[in-house]
């Protein structure tokens, strides 16, 4: 699964996320690749929740 596919399950605004924080985001990006998805989730499960309410989705992509 590519990253920005994962945080569009995740319900996050890749690009937002992206464009605001880049130092987190390549530094998950780079997490992400070396994790399996299920190990990179439950590492960041609090941080997720977090982002997600920094970086919401737009409900009409969905």
């Amino acid at each position: 699964m590519e990253f920005e596919t994962y945080l569009l399950s995740k319900k996050i605004d890749a690009l937002a996320f992206k464009s605001n924080d880049i130092e987190l985001f390549s530094t998950w990006l780079y997490e992400f690749s070396q994790l399996h998805e299920t190990s990179f989730t439950d590492q960041k499960r609090f941080q997720i929740n977090r982002i997600r309410r920094k970086y919401p989705l737009n409900s009409e992509i969905n």
